[in-house]
């Protein structure tokens, strides 16, 4: 089998989730910018976007191999 393994892609999203969603990145997005709102919903919902079709990107390419 040629590449990384299903379970290490899976293994690599979860770190990735995981390095997203850790205190200290989250408390850089939460600050008020010149229009007085906070970044951080912006940040959740991008990442939890990227999140996803990263797992659907994973799931689909192993169904091919």
């Amino acid at each position: 089998m040629n590449g990384p393994s299903l379970v290490s892609r899976l293994i690599s999203l979860t770190l990735l989730g995981l390095l997203f969603f850790i205190p200290p990145l989250l408390l850089l997005f939460d600050r008020p910018t010149a229009q007085g709102l906070s970044q951080l919903p912006v940040w959740l919902f991008a990442s939890w976007l990227i999140l996803i079709l990263l797992t659907a990107w994973v799931m689909e390419r192993s169904d091919e191999e």
